[in-house]
């Protein structure tokens, strides 16, 4: 069985997410900075069916990010169309036709959806009956390979203060939000971390923890 690892961008005040998130805006006023270090680079280009790109420090560990990976866990609002039911032209998300995972992904929501099949081996499953649930499709879907949680903060703190998260990657960019969805808020004194590593780069600094049990 692989590995339960969360992968997020955070702002070093500890938001994943700027305020006021909304259809148009889903990472809130300044949250779109926290990931301008990957856009640039050829690893996070060439999923997206872009050319070109940069290799920098930043490369091999999203390159490690895309490797081995089984399935892919996100919440609603990551996943995107705004809240409540989906309604008779519902939301496919936000990575056009071929999305960038080419592998399962599981939504969690409180609203009810068919399965949404994409090109390039993606398809997004949606869950209503909890995180439980969602990992344990996840898993399945993934075999031996790892299961990642992309996001956002709630779904992330939700698997750590139940447990059930081995390795938390936090992409640590040097900006203040001030406010906004924040990363730990409801997780509780009780989670311990190893640090594993950290790798500074252009525009960020990539940490990792174990997550001890």
């Amino acid at each position: 069985m692989g590995k339960v690892r969360i992968q997020i961008a955070s702002s070093l005040d500890g938001f994943v997410a700027g305020p006021d998130q909304s259809v148009e805006n889903p990472l809130g006023v300044g949250g779109m900075s926290l990931h301008e270090w990957v856009f640039t680079l050829a690893a996070w280009r060439e999923p997206h069916g872009l050319e070109g790109g940069e290799v920098n420090e930043s490369t091999p560990v999203v390159e490690e990010s895309q490797a081995n990976l089984g399935a892919v866990l996100m919440g609603r609002n990551m996943f995107g169309g705004g809240p409540g039911p989906w309604g008779d032209d519902p939301w496919n998300g936000w990575w056009g036709e071929n999305p960038p995972f080419h592998v399962p992904v599981f939504v969690l929501t409180h609203h009810e959806r068919e399965p949404l099949v994409m090109d390039g081996g993606t398809t997004f499953t949606f869950v209503t009956d909890g995180i439980d649930s969602a990992l344990e499709q996840a898993r399945d879907a993934a075999g031996d390979q790892d299961v990642q949680i992309s996001g956002g903060a709630s779904v992330a703190g939700q698997y750590l203060a139940a447990g059930l998260v081995d390795e938390l990657n936090i992409n640590l960019v040097p900006l203040i939000l001030g406010a906004g969805e924040r990363l730990l808020d409801g997780v509780g004194t009780g989670l311990r971390l190893e640090q594993v590593r950290a790798i500074e780069a252009p525009g960020v600094t990539h940490l990792r923890y174990r997550v001890v049990h």
